[in-house]
């Protein structure tokens, strides 16, 4: 075994896609785009709000996963489908990072996204 770990989330993948969600090298996390699926079913929930509860209850798991917690962030790139969906990523972001002094950086675009999401993350943490 290398010295990459492979992150994975219980039932979610990105289908026929040969990439993992995340990867940890040392005390590095770097992820692919992480989607709101409902680990029950690996597919997308037909709420967009539900798809991006989900979505930042996978940001949890894999930084569980990981060894670290949501703290341990240093960014997260937000795609979105369309902007109507920011008020709900602030949402859960400020539930996630409720401090605004102890926030991760962020960058919002919006763009098609592959599959039928309407949001993903991307993110880069740092294991304390």
């Amino acid at each position: 075994m290398g010295r990459r770990q492979v992150l994975k989330i219980p039932g979610v993948t990105h289908g026929k896609a040969p990439i993992p969600l995340a990867v940890k090298i040392g005390n590095m996390v770097y992820s692919s785009a992480v989607m709101g699926k409902d680990p029950a079913t690996n597919a997308l929930p037909e709420d967009p709000a539900m798809e991006i509860e989900w979505l930042f209850r996978h940001v949890r798991t894999l930084m569980e996963a990981a060894g670290g917690t949501t703290g341990d962030i240093i960014k997260m790139n937000v795609l979105l489908k369309d902007e109507s969906l920011r008020e709900k990523i602030n949402e859960e972001w400020v539930a996630m990072f409720p401090d605004e002094n102890d926030r991760p950086a962020r960058h919002i675009t919006v763009a098609d996204l592959h599959g039928g999401a309407r949001a993903q993350i991307e993110l880069v943490a740092v294991l304390e």
